[in-house]
């Protein structure tokens, strides 16, 4: 049997949608969602199989113009994505105008490589502003091929995933065929509790807060978990804890419900918050959470 497999990578500006396409190809949530810009700021693996296919799905944070090490971090994780994909998925929202760094839009119009051009959000839209769209999208990147979607609401996803089998290039798979992701347990911890954070706290809190899984303990019912809450200043650590630990309890509950269903046991979840200053511009600190790799 001929079999397929090859690396898609989803780039695009911050909150087009690239998490929730890439949760409804792979069928789990693997890249947590919210309507801020930069939720994501890794790299993340998403793997579909079929008995024929392997696709290697890439979510990578929204392109931006880098202000600190911890951007520029995320936006090195965007550029590796040009460097090993089988098939680019560029993904745009209506009413969207261009990419945001212009160096990344050269690469995507100049890509030797298969380009799918996604406008996402098109519930959002009418016939004639999406004709309008359609047509201004395949003037600025005339070698893409267009797809008007709705992650949201799963329009057009499943045409959008046959069409990438079929430029998938025959290859035996890269990875375990039972194999959903490369990243490990701790790090779907980490970001459902960061995902709590960037939902409930405001103005500069989300963006300067890491989360650190320090105990992973799996028995055959409950997994026993602490996880330490970063923060870069002692004012932003009595935001995150709240009026008698109120607020920190509040993320504490949602994030163990999601948890449960992820892991599909019972979690005990202690949560801690420490003041690490200035972590988001420390080259040392920015390795050991994952970036600058």
């Amino acid at each position: 049997m001929n079999h397929k497999a090859g690396f898609v990578n989803i780039i695009g500006n911050p909150n087009v949608g690239k998490s929730t396409l890439m949760n409804a190809f792979v069928g789990e949530k693997l890249s947590i969602i919210t309507s801020k810009a930069q939720t994501t700021r890794h790299r993340i693996l998403g793997i579909v199989n079929g008995d024929d296919f392997q696709v290697v799905l890439s979510d990578t944070p929204g392109i931006i113009k880098p202000a600190y090490e911890l951007q520029e971090s995320m936006m090195g994780f965007v550029k590796s994505a040009f460097e090993d994909a089988d098939v680019l998925i560029y993904m745009v929202e209506i009413g969207e105008k261009e990419l945001k760094d212009e160096a990344f839009f050269n690469k995507i119009t100049n890509s030797k490589i298969p380009v799918l051009l996604l406008l996402n959000k098109i519930d959002k839209s009418d016939q004639v502003q999406l004709e309008e769209q359609v047509q201004s999208w395949a003037e600025k990147v005339p070698n893409a091929e267009i797809f008007p979607i709705s992650a949201l609401e799963g329009f057009n996803v499943k045409e959008v995933f046959n069409r990438i089998i079929e430029l998938l290039p025959e290859s035996p798979p890269f990875y375990p065929k039972d194999q959903l992701t490369d990243k490990p347990e701790r790090f779907f911890i980490n970001e459902t509790i960061r995902e709590k954070i960037l939902i409930h706290y405001k103005k500069e809190i989300p963006y300067a807060v890491e989360v650190d899984t320090e105990e992973f303990f799996e028995e055959e019912k409950i997994i026993r978990v602490r996880s330490v809450i970063m923060v870069e200043r002692e004012t932003q650590k009595g935001i995150i804890i709240g009026h008698k630990g109120s607020a920190l309890k509040r993320v504490g509950v949602e994030a163990r419900k999601d948890l449960e269903a992820f892991f599909g046991k019972q979690i005990h979840l202690e949560l801690y918050v420490k003041v690490n200053k200035n972590w988001r511009s420390n080259q040392n600190q920015l390795k050991r959470f994952g970036y600058n790799q």
